[in-house]
């Protein structure tokens, strides 16, 4: 088993909080916002896309259009400092003392890519399928990440929330994986044989760092 030389982070759940952005669609679709979360959670629970819940309230709902619609009138998608995990700063930095190159790549907007950029969290490189025009889970966005990373794929731990978007289709690549159980979908996605090959599977990111200081620690032993 290869060292950790390179660790790439999701964003939604695994580094943002999104329960804010959904909780302002319901309000964008004038439905309560727990009628919304169930749904969403019902969605992803029969292996739907979560887009597929903007449907259940609106049929012929252009997500795309939407976000247009919402920015003209002046509420547009938006997080910031507050809806980051409190563990995202503390792990981050951790990984990056330890000499390791440190990422975020998620399916993102060029939107959120820019107020990512403007967060100024400790890492190496910052891409999102819109700047890299690649999407999860397709094989083409990891193939970025590991050139992003420098490294060779078994030398890059990816970290994500989704069984299905992140971890899955990273293994196929021969990236090493953490599953994060956080969020809709760490906590509601199962597949045991995906689960079973993960380096790691974590409650928390506070973990991460001194996991990945010992498993490199025990490649040089």
């Amino acid at each position: 088993m290869a060292q950790i030389k390179a660790v790439f982070f999701d964003v939604g759940e695994v580094l943002v909080d999104e329960s804010r952005e959904y909780g302002t669609w319901a309000d964008w679709l004038g439905v309560p916002r727990h009628t919304f979360s169930a749904v969403f959670g019902a969605v992803i629970a029969r292996g739907g896309d979560y887009r597929d819940t903007f449907q259940v309230f609106q049929p012929g709902f252009d997500l795309a259009a939407e976000r247009e619609r919402r920015a003209a009138a002046g509420q547009p998608e938006s997080f910031g400092e507050e809806n980051l995990y409190p563990d995202v700063r503390p792990c981050l930095a951790a990984l990056r003392e330890q000499g390791l190159r440190v990422g975020i790549a998620g399916n993102q907007t060029a939107r959120a890519e820019g107020i990512l950029r403007e967060l100024a969290l400790p890492t190496d490189v910052l891409g999102t399928s819109d700047s890299w025009q690649a999407e999860k889970p397709s094989l083409a966005f990891f193939e970025r990440a590991i050139a992003e990373a420098g490294v060779p794929a078994a030398s890059l731990l990816y970290v994500g929330d989704r069984l299905d978007n992140d971890v899955r289709p990273a293994q196929q690549l021969g990236i090493a994986t953490a599953l994060l159980r956080r969020g809709p979908w760490g906590h509601i996605l199962s597949d045991a044989e995906v689960e079973a090959r993960c380096l790691f599977k974590l409650d928390s990111l506070a973990e991460l760092p001194e996991l990945v200081a010992k498993h490199n620690q025990d490649q040089t032993a």
